[in-house]
């Protein structure tokens, strides 16, 4: 799997067992242990390579440990200071991580609750930790965006100069993506302010703050909104930009369950590019089933990926071996709609449409299993 797989897959088992996982060191075992393995791919078994309660003196703190160092090119690359999961993380939390961070080569520093990857460096003084994270990767809402750079710190990858590099810029990035939200979410007083006189002649008084909160929250909200929309709709508009197929025409081009790689015409030939964008798919879609569940139907004109290996459950359909490439989605009738991408890469930007797609089949069939446990055949009656 690659690095987007990975995190997907641990994203998944996070939500499904975040609910019985009650202690830190629960949380080392469940979580940060696969993360360190499992996403950077690490041996956590390797004491040359991962190293729990790394101990080193510092000053007058003595035998102070901190909880896994990880090794790469037989040097201390990385330090992980591990919180139990739902704990808030705090700079305060971080101090063995400040005092370690100095006496090592470590040049990278995370502080983490099993959930929530906070990732610092030293951009501010040199062998100094810096007091706010480079980098803040969130399993409850991944941002796919940096996962290239969270690819640098592991094994098959590593790059430490290349993710300081860019470490700047992503630090100042995700705070300001940070601000943003929180202000589109419930706006402070000088945001509020800053907006409203823009729009309001008068003195901005208590009256019409209090009457021009409420004001700014909903239009932020209706702007996010328009902004997704007219996305959909310069993805989706025109007769050129979009191809929309009947829930009978579906229907109509069956692959029965016997499917074979070979259709009318000719051998089947999965192309490269096909493999990536399955592999893409899947590690979407991960968040929602296990990837076993994902299944490939390639045929001549486009590549299709199913659920439990049933055509009767589309998740997708990659249409690549073309001079316009598409990505066929499906809505809750099974109607699909072909979404012009320039790479393959575009699909990221649909992952939410494609987990809805897996979770109406998933829903659908707890419904199924339901109605059949509670259907209870009624023969005969017996009298003694």
């Amino acid at each position: 799997m690659d690095i987007a797989e990975r995190t997907q897959a641990l994203a998944l088992k996070i939500r499904k067992q975040k609910a019985t996982i009650e202690t830190e060191e629960a949380t080392k075992n469940a979580f940060v242990m696969p993360f360190i393995s499992t996403v950077l791919g690490y041996d956590v078994f390797n004491p040359a390579e991962v190293i729990p309660e790394f101990t080193a003196d510092v000053g007058l703190k003595k035998g102070e440990k901190i909880d896994y160092a990880v090794s790469h090119d037989e040097k201390i690359q990385l330090l992980i200071e591990v919180k139990k999961i739902n704990d808030p993380l705090r700079i305060e939390h971080a101090s063995q991580l400040f005092r370690y961070f100095a006496v090592t080569n470590a040049r990278i520093a995370i502080l983490t609750n099993g959930e929530v990857y906070q990732f610092y460096t030293d951009l501010d003084a040199p062998n100094r930790m810096d007091a706010k994270p480079f980098l803040v990767l969130d399993f409850s809402a991944l941002d796919e965006t940096l996962l290239p750079e969270l690819a640098k710190l592991s094994k098959e990858s590593f790059n430490l100069d290349s993710v300081i590099s860019a470490a700047g810029e992503l630090k100042y990035i995700g705070q300001l993506k940070r601000v943003l939200a929180a202000q589109f979410k419930e706006p402070e007083d000088d945001w509020v302010r800053f907006l409203t006189t823009r729009v309001y002649e008068g003195s901005f008084t208590q009256r019409v703050r209090e009457q021009f909160v409420p004001l700014v929250t909903k239009a932020a909200r209706q702007f996010l909104n328009e902004q997704v929309n007219d996305r959909l709709k310069n993805a989706l508009g025109g007769p050129d930009s979009y191809v929309s197929v009947s829930k009978d025409a579906v229907e109509a081009e069956p692959v029965p369950e016997e499917e074979t790689p070979v259709e009318t015409g000719g051998e089947v030939i999965t192309t490269e590019e096909e493999h990536e964008g399955y592999r893409i798919v899947r590690a979407i879609v991960c968040s929602e089933v296990p990837v076993s569940r994902v299944a490939a139907r390639d045929t001549k004109t486009y590549f299709g990926v199913v659920l439990d290996d049933n055509n009767r459950k589309p998740i997708a359909r990659l249409w690549l071996n073309r001079s316009k490439k598409y990505l066929g989605v499906f809505d809750e009738n099974k109607v699909e709609t072909r979404i012009p991408i320039a790479d393959v890469q575009d699909i990221y930007q649909h992952a939410e449409i494609l987990r809805r797609t897996v979770a109406r089949y998933l829903v659908r069939s707890t419904q199924v299993d339901v109605v059949e446990e509670i259907t209870v055949p009624v023969g005969p009656m017996l009298t003694g």
